[in-house]
């Protein structure tokens, strides 16, 4: 079953976050707490959305999807990124992640969104087949650039008064 999270659904969410970034080598980057995933989720100003895969025989949450809207200026439309998709181990293969993708995809549909996408490990080939066998299409022509800590203290500091 997927489903839209709820405010029960925070601890799960955040200790899915934190194995998604355990799998990924990162684990001490996972630093987000559930104050702010509560805020960010169901906040006054929320920034992201998140649809739960739910084991309908245990009633366990066993997987995740966190999205939220993006704009293209070449569409003139809104997209859908998606920042998280993490299936627990036990529950992969039962297509828990299919459904979670197809569930978006309708969203993106519904909602007159022209591109849904998202960023996978070069390294992590499982789901980059996964992804393929889809229909997804690799763009392997952009680099992804991230500015964080202190450079993005120093550039900041550059900025014109105004």
């Amino acid at each position: 079953m997927i489903r839209a999270a709820t405010t029960n659904d925070v601890a799960d969410i955040r200790a899915m976050i934190r194995d998604l970034a355990a799998y990924e080598g990162a684990a001490e980057q996972a630093r987000a707490t559930e104050e702010q995933l509560h805020d960010a989720l169901f906040g006054e100003h929320p920034a992201a959305s998140v649809l739960i895969a739910q084991d309908e025989n245990r009633g366990e949450a066993v997987g995740y999807a966190l999205w939220f809207p993006r704009f293209s200026t070449w569409t003139g439309t809104r997209g859908m990124h998606l920042e998280d998709l993490y299936v627990r181990p036990h529950a992969r293969g039962a297509g828990h992640g299919k459904a979670l993708l197809a569930a978006l995809a309708a969203i993106c549909r519904r909602n007159g969104y022209e591109r849904f996408e998202w960023w996978v490990l070069a390294w992590n080939k499982p789901t980059i087949a996964f992804y393929t066998s889809l229909g997804v299409e690799l763009l392997d022509e952009w680099t992804v650039c991230r500015l964080s800590g202190e450079p993005l203290k120093h550039l900041a500091a550059e900025a014109p008064q105004s």
